[in-house]
């Protein structure tokens, strides 16, 4: 066994191997279910150790319940009716404020930091790439290096699996690196776009085409035959098993009710008073339960949040209305302005 030989030398000793694709699959230990276009989400193995150390709670949170300004409510309000262009701004101007009611609530988030892997048989246009198959055991999917991102964050990477690699003739061309131009259906002319094929322009012969009613087709200069496109002219293709991983932060959100009359879903967007973190390996099985037949939970994260929720209750032409303003980005909901109008673009 030992180490493979260099490359330069494996070509000598070993010219690349043409083999069929068809009689490839299955053939790979661990990849046994591998097919073109996607084998499915590979079951994940035993949980790893953490990526990185936890993190403990901090010692002192802070409790203060944040406020909300008059000032910072005409504010908030004014740049959300600025953002809408079918609204009035008299409102904002002329409105009386009357009143304003806290409604704070309780944000508590796990995030799950999870990775998945699945395979599928892939191939490129063949360009001098080591001809690997079979040159060693091919590692299993789950054993493939592959670099991860920040903790928390969407990713996804495709890696070509190791000694999986095998170069074949392309089957589109025929290795012939060339395939027949479907504009002109291999006949390096098309009509006339001047005459439509005509070849007579006003009771003449078309000057563009001299009355033969043809022109060269412009897709493939006239040779009836273009660059084929699945090997890009190579005439070989390089086929090997294709290894996509998925990290994706999994977000379970669960908000303590505050009857404001604000809809839940809107805080989904915005961001409190952080009160409470801690990130450990494993801090709940509750989420994780959901994701184990198809991935592995690298990390998990609790987070307890102070949301600022505000009912500004004003008045304006003799009648009451409300908005909320909520989370540390003064977002507003207006669901019953009472100035707006109906705008046609023609």
């Amino acid at each position: 066994h030992g180490n493979p030989p260099a490359a330069s030398t494996f070509y000598t000793m070993y010219p690349p191997v043409m083999a069929p694709q068809a009689n490839m699959f299955g053939n790979v230990p661990g990849y046994e279910g591998t097919v073109p276009g996607g084998g499915g989400f590979l079951p994940p193995p035993m949980p790893t150790e953490p990526v990185t150390p936890p993190q403990p709670a901090p010692e002192n949170p802070e409790w203060s319940i944040p406020s909300l300004s008059e000032d910072e409510a005409r504010k908030a309000f004014k740049e959300f009716v600025s953002s809408h262009c079918c609204y009035s701004d008299a409102p904002v101007t002329q409105g009386v404020i009357t009143s304003m009611e806290p409604f704070n609530t309780f944000r508590y988030r796990l995030e799950t930091f999870t990775e998945s892997r699945s395979t599928e048989w892939a191939q490129k246009p063949y360009e001098g790439e080591p001809a690997d198959f079979y040159t060693q055991p091919a590692p299993q999917p789950w054993e493939v290096q592959a670099t991860p991102p920040n903790l928390f964050s969407d990713h996804k990477v495709k890696i070509r699996v190791p000694f999986t690699s095998s170069v074949k003739e392309c089957n589109t061309c025929h290795a012939t690196g060339v395939e027949q131009c479907t504009e002109c259906n291999g006949c390096g002319k098309k009509a006339c776009w001047v005459c439509d094929g005509t070849g007579v322009k006003l009771d003449a012969a078309c000057s563009h085409c001299n009355g033969t009613g043809k022109e060269s087709c412009s897709k493939c200069n006239g040779r009836g035959k273009k660059e084929c496109q699945t090997c890009k002219g190579k005439r070989q293709l390089l086929t090997y098993i294709e290894l996509k991983v998925e990290w994706k932060n999994n977000v379970e959100d669960h908000v303590v009710e505050h009857n404001s009359g604000l809809k839940t879903d809107k805080l989904c967007s915005v961001n409190g008073k952080e009160l409470f973190k801690n990130s450990q390996n494993l801090v709940s099985n509750a989420f994780l339960l959901k994701l184990t037949r198809t991935s592995i939970s690298l990390f998990q994260r609790q987070t307890v949040e102070l949301i600022p929720i505000t009912r500004v209750n004003y008045e304006w032409k003799d009648n009451t209305h409300a908005y909320y303003v909520y989370g540390n980005e003064h977002k507003v909901n207006a669901d019953d302005y009472p100035a707006t109008c109906c705008c046609v673009i023609l």
